[in-house]
C-alpha cells in the first residue's frame, strides 16, 4: 500500500479546514450534521454480523466496533468541552487518551448498540444547547493542552461535523469496499 493510498484510508474526506468566515448558516449547516449522525450511523450500520463489526476500516485502524464506541466516547468528550466554555473562562480541557480508550474491553467487545444510543441521547443534548447559542457565546473559547490551541465554540462545532463525517467515512468506505452494502 503506498503512503497516498494509506492516507486517503486515514482521512477519506480530508483534514478539517477552518474556513475564513464561520456564518450562521455554515454554523446551522454543521449543527445539522451533528444532529443527524446518530442515525445515519445507525442505518449504516444496524446489520453488521459480528465478523463485519471486527474488521478494521484499514491496516493497522480501529475495527468498526472501535470507531463507534470511539464516535461516542469523542462526542461525549467534546458536549463537556463545550459546557466548560460556557460556564468557566476560557478554561483548560482535559485531552484524553483515544487510543488508549479503544483497547479498553468495552471498546472492543460491547454491543454497538450501547454507543449508537449513548451518541443519540449526547447529541439530541449537543444539538438542543447549541441551537440555543448566541453569537457572543458561539465565540467563546477553550484551550486544548496539546499544543495549547485555543478554539472557539464555533470552530468546535464544526471540528465534530467533520468528525462525524470523518468516521462515518471510514465505516462507510470500508463497507463499499468489501461490497457489503
Amino acid at each position: 500500500m503506498t503512503d497516498e493510498s494509506l492516507e486517503k484510508l486515514k482521512y477519506p474526506i480530508g483534514h478539517f479546514e477552518k474556513p475564513d468566515l464561520i456564518d450562521q448558516a455554515q454554523i446551522e449547516q454543521w449543527i445539522g450534521t451533528l444532529e443527524s449522525l446518530p442515525s445515519r450511523l445507525k442505518n449504516l450500520t444496524s446489520e453488521l454480523t459480528t465478523e463485519q463489526l471486527e474488521t478494521t476500516y484499514r491496516p493497522e485502524g480501529w475495527t468498526v466496533r472501535q470507531l463507534l464506541h470511539h464516535i461516542s466516547d469523542s462526542h461525549h468528550n467534546s458536549y463537556v468541552r463545550f459546557k466548560w466554555a460556557l460556564t468557566e473562562d476560557t478554561p483548560v480541557i482535559k485531552a484524553y487518551d483515544e487510543k488508549g480508550w479503544a483497547r479498553l474491553f468495552d471498546s472492543q467487545n460491547a454491543p454497538i448498540a450501547i454507543s449508537l444510543d449513548h451518541l443519540a441521547a449526547v447529541h439530541a443534548k449537543l444539538v438542543y444547547l447549541l441551537k440555543g447559542l448566541s453569537p457572543e457565546q458561539l465565540k467563546r473559547t477553550f484551550i486544548h493542552p496539546v499544543g495549547s490551541l485555543e478554539s472557539t465554540l464555533e470552530e468546535n462545532i464544526g471540528k465534530y461535523a467533520w468528525h462525524s463525517n470523518h468516521h462515518y467515512a471510514h465505516i462507510e468506505g470500508l463497507l463499499k469496499r468489501r461490497g457489503w452494502m
